[in-house]
């Protein structure tokens, strides 16, 4: 079992700040790796250093949602305003991902999507009814997906953990943890 998310529609010369943030967010909730359907350098350069100082073993690869899509096997969440309450349909997925281990594509869009994403998305997911952002529809379905216990997860091979405190900022070097 995978999770992935598929990035729609990222226009490098606007769009770079938020598809690393998307990315971001996708490793840090628990998604394997980030799919995005323009190739951008410099994106997959800044993840794979975070990767590398922080752990883990997420990626980034290229592709257009129509290659995803005839490669993809399992079930696609599309994440979009206009969709079904995610609660409504949550349980049923976490039992699809983690009960018969069925590989789970997210896709989330930058600007409007094409129409056969509504099509090819076994669920059209909304996590408000409202106008929002897609970086904080994903953490939220992600958070929801992994009931809290990407929190606390442990990423294999980091070089830098951060040791929660009150006040200030408090980051050590890590000889070689291996869990996650």
């Amino acid at each position: 079992m995978s999770i992935t998310v598929l990035r729609v529609g990222h226009r490098p010369e606007r769009d770079h700040r938020i598809t690393t943030h998307v990315a971001l967010v996708s490793r840090a909730f628990g998604a394997d790796s980030i799919s995005i359907w323009e190739k951008d350098e410099k994106i997959k350069k800044s993840i794979e250093s975070v990767v590398k100082r922080w752990g883990g073993n997420f990626s980034v690869s290229f592709e257009t949602y129509k290659q995803s899509f005839k490669k993809f096997n399992g079930i696609s969440v599309h994440l979009t305003m206009y969709g079904l309450p995610f609660e409504d349909k949550i349980e049923e997925i976490q039992d699809l991902v983690f009960n018969q281990n069925k590989n789970l594509m997210i896709i989330v869009g930058a600007e409007k999507v094409p129409k056969e994403i509504y099509e090819f998305a076994t669920y059209n997911l909304a996590v408000t009814g409202q106008p929002h952002s897609e970086i904080s529809a994903l953490a939220l379905f992600l958070d929801r997906l992994h009931k809290g216990k990407e929190m606390k997860k442990e990423f294999n091979n980091a070089k830098l953990k951060i040791v929660p405190c009150e006040k200030g900022k408090n980051i050590i070097a890590v000889e070689s943890e291996k869990s996650e």
